[in-house]
């Protein structure tokens, strides 16, 4: 059981958050709207079955337009360059069993990534960036499903009908985590640690649709 309870700690460090919590999933609701975060899809369902307007032009623009408070904005990378980021975390805070006692305490520091495992990886681009969106329907990636897409800007909702694919944003908290700067970045696993690898797409050069 306390193996169990690490591992989902390790997981939730992390990705930044329970459960993804701190990635904000756009996946396919249904066959017509995007999903957002499950609390601000409640929200919107439960207005709109409150007018009986359910799937109305007001609601899917709000859907087209969402983007969550904590979006992280990304620079255009201006080299390619690749670093690795350390994942090891202390908690700032005792972490208690059912009955109270102590499992970790405040201060224990651990590297998850030696109990779970980060597969498939994620790429963030700008996806108010023509020439990142192009660059990124010519990378082995686009088709690659298990590779999560992350937005640094732009609206999900229209990238997910261009790639047929889930998108997420980018958080605060995520770019802080991986340290990063600059767009495109490929996140993968190399060993106990993960690999950061910035990609320069010149100004121009992709921009022609």
């Amino acid at each position: 059981m306390i193996c169990r309870i690490f591992s989902v700690l390790a997981f939730a460090v992390l990705v930044g958050g329970p459960a993804f919590g701190a990635i904000k999933n756009l996946g396919v609701f249904g066959e017509t709207y995007p999903v957002v975060e499950p609390d601000v899809v409640a929200e919107l369902q439960e207005e709109a079955a409150r007018k009986n307007r359910f799937g109305d032009n007001e609601f899917l623009e709000r859907m087209k337009t969402y983007q969550p408070e904590d979006i992280h904005h990304l620079p255009r990378a201006t080299r390619d360059r690749t670093f690795l980021v350390d994942m090891t975390y202390a908690l700032d805070q005792d972490l208690l069993d059912g009955d109270g006692k102590v499992i970790y305490p405040k201060g224990f520091t651990f590297n998850p990534l030696d109990y779970v495992s980060f597969s498939g990886g994620m790429l963030v681009i700008d996806g108010n960036d023509p020439a990142q969106v192009k660059w990124f329907k010519k990378t082995p990636y686009a088709d690659n499903h298990r590779v999560r897409l992350l937005l640094s800007g732009g609206h999900a909702y229209e990238l997910i009908k261009q790639l047929k694919r889930s998108v997420f944003y980018l958080t605060d908290e995520i770019a802080g985590r991986l340290h990063l700067s600059a767009a495109p970045a490929l996140i993968i696993q190399k060993g106990d640690r993960l690999q950061v690898r910035e990609f320069l797409v010149p100004e121009g050069e992709h921009d022609e649709k």
